[in-house]
């Protein structure tokens, strides 16, 4: 589109702040103009995650209870085994799912679960499906495993600012991230990359967060924004309320900053009322994490989605070769089963 805004990568902190400081309604009426000249205001893209390999993870990320370093209760897992993941895939398929997630709790692959992770690559996109993985850092060779197999997207987030980072996370670095996420667009898969608000950073730390996002050379196609799940024996578990507003405000700059971006609601949407949720949508975020369970933290119930999005007049994106009726049905078909209460696996 000629009108259309433009993609940047040299945002500047004195800009990102102007954003920022905007009166609420003009910030929201930029990002929403800026939403529609790139997306339908009225979809939103829906994916599922499902946990492959959960629990006793090396990293000492402070918001997570699948790290090895905290008592959270959570009860380790072996990697799942590929039919388990096939048949949850074709689950979140049927209700309405374009996009499956799959995520590990490791620091990196090992080289000896690298032939079951490509097999479930491959599965997954015969299905129809976009596929997506989180499996921690990725050397260059390994990208290229996921790629020739035909990952299409891989997750690895930057969690925070390059300044707040450390005092989240010690085992791996900033650069680290960066590291793998440069491996990851080398090998051509497409990137998922975003961060997690309400861990007690400062308003600085999050425009820190975006810039990194937006200014890279290639901005990340999908951009999760976390808020913080505070899980009982993490670090963060006391941690202060992140107010609202200030999600809002996060999501309406990520917006602006990387307006042909899919911009995701991911963990913390639980503890979103309906408003919040409805406000987040006309702040540009576009794309959900869908169903009861995110990795180990929980997450709107399907039907509470689906009444929602009934409610604002959205509809889910079509990524897949259904057209609307066939894709309605099957959705209405998986709530009148009233199937499995779970499309995710959680140890």
């Amino acid at each position: 589109m000629n009108n259309a805004a433009p993609i940047r990568n040299d945002w500047t902190v004195a800009e990102v702040q102007a954003l920022f400081d905007q009166p609420f309604n003009d910030l929201l009426f930029q990002a929403q103009t800026v939403h529609r000249q790139h997306f339908n205001p009225n979809e939103v893209q829906v994916s599922t995650l499902l946990s492959i390999k959960t629990g006793a993870c090396p990293e000492d990320c402070k918001y997570c209870p699948q790290s090895g370093h905290y008592n959270t209760g959570l009860e380790k897992e072996r990697l799942l085994q590929v039919e388990k993941v096939i048949e949850k895939a074709k689950q979140a398929k049927a209700s309405g799912s374009t996009r499956f997630c799959m995520g590990a709790a490791w620091k990196h692959p090992a080289d000896k679960d690298m032939p079951y992770v490509v097999e479930m690559v491959k599965q997954v996109k015969a299905l129809g499906l976009e596929t997506c993985m989180t499996l921690g850092m990725l050397t260059e060779d390994k990208a290229e495993q996921l790629a020739d197999a035909g990952l299409d997207y891989y997750n690895h987030n930057l969690d925070t600012s390059p300044e707040f980072y450390d005092k989240i996370i010690t085992t791996r670095s900033f650069q680290d991230r960066l590291d793998t996420l440069s491996n990851v667009r080398n090998s051509g898969m497409k990137i998922c990359s975003g961060g997690i608000l309400g861990m007690g950073e400062t308003a600085t730390d999050r425009i820190g967060l975006l810039r990194q996002l937006a200014n890279m050379d290639v901005q990340p196609e999908s951009v999760p924004i976390n808020m913080l799940v505070k899980v009982k024996g993490t670090p963060l578990e006391n941690v202060d309320d992140l107010d609202p507003l200030d999600f809002i405000r996060t999501i309406a700059v990520a917006r602006i900053m990387m307006p042909a971006s899919h911009v995701r609601l991911s963990a913390g949407r639980e503890k979103m009322s309906d408003e919040m949720q409805s406000m987040a949508f006309f702040a540009g975020a576009n794309s959900i994490f869908y169903g009861e369970c995110l990795l180990t933290t929980p997450n709107p119930e399907t039907h509470r989605d689906l009444q929602l999005f009934k409610r604002l007049g959205i509809n889910p994106e079509q990524r897949i070769e259904e057209d609307d009726q066939a894709q309605e049905a099957a959705i209405i078909n998986t709530l009148q089963k009233q199937q499995d209460s779970s499309h995710f696996y959680e140890a």
